[in-house]
């Protein structure tokens, strides 16, 4: 493992090439990995960082309160970068917006991929599809003994919410996993059943959430908003609202892709990465 110390927590991180920086920060449902074929591509012209945000991957989610932006910044301190620019997946969109929001003045270019948004309300049709297909794959009581951190995890119970994601956000809506390639559906199954076994075995801790939804307009770092056609249609929804509200942003749409496509179309993605970086 390779590990840099922040606050007295080690963080599993990879660091490549020469340049301007670029960090990149993973979904919510996986961890650094999810980067492979931008972290190689990139590290060609830039100082590229990819870290295991706290609580996934090699990342331990040490007690108390902490806030990933809040992370970010320190390990950006760490490695003596004074500016970089972000490229955020689904939940690590959101903490590239929290961060250019804390500290605009240290963030070059923002890139959202499916992104989440701090203090977001996901819309009912999107909550009613989650607790849905939830229902079918735990019993209520089943699932709040594991967020409890209460009993022995099942390993059936884990690998049936990794299915569950790779069908509703991996592969999307209208599309069967069948079309995503074969290697990166395993990778994507392994990242998301350890982030299930780690949220349902380890210490809890408690994320310090800034609510970042109406301070939009104050983001006026160049962003590039990227969304898989296919994926969830909040996810879809809410890419449109940020490309809308941020300032200087610019919105681009992949046909035919669900909610990873820096793993499913690497090359589009690699393209577009290159020019607005």
């Amino acid at each position: 493992m390779a590990a840099i110390e922040v606050d007295g927590t080690a963080f599993g991180y990879d660091e490549a090439g020469e340049g301007p920086a670029v960090v990149l920060l993973h979904a919510a449902l996986g961890d650094r990995r999810m980067w492979d074929a931008q972290f190689t591509e990139l590290a060609a012209g830039h100082r590229v960082i990819r870290y295991d945000r706290r609580g996934f991957g090699e990342t331990r989610g040490e007690t108390g309160e902490h806030a990933h932006y809040e992370d970010l910044l320190a390990l950006l301190d760490a490695r003596g970068i004074e500016q970089a620019a972000l490229v955020g997946a689904s939940m690590g969109g959101a903490c590239a917006l929290d961060a250019a929001l804390a500290a605009p003045e240290r963030i070059t270019r923002l890139v959202l991929l499916g992104s989440g948004l701090t203090g977001h309300a996901w819309p009912d049709h999107m909550q009613a599809d989650i607790a849905k297909l939830t229902a079918e794959i735990l019993p209520a009581d089943r699932l709040a003994r594991y967020q409890a951190r209460e009993g022995d995890v099942d390993p059936a119970d884990v690998r049936a919410m990794a299915e569950a994601n790779i069908r509703y956000l991996v592969a999307g809506r209208g599309r069967d996993v069948s079309v995503l390639p074969a290697e990166m559906v395993a990778l994507v199954r392994e990242m998301c059943e350890q982030v299930y076994r780690h949220d349902w075995t380890a210490p809890q801790w408690t994320e310090r959430v800034p609510d970042t939804r109406h301070r939009l307009a104050e983001i006026t770092t160049p962003a590039l908003v990227v969304i898989g056609a296919s994926d969830a249609r909040g996810l879809v929804e809410l890419s449109e609202h940020l490309a809308e509200s941020l300032p200087r942003a610019e919105l681009v749409e992949l046909a035919d892709t669900g909610h990873l496509p820096s793993m499913e179309r690497p090359e589009e993605v690699n393209a577009l990465l290159r020019e607005f970086l």
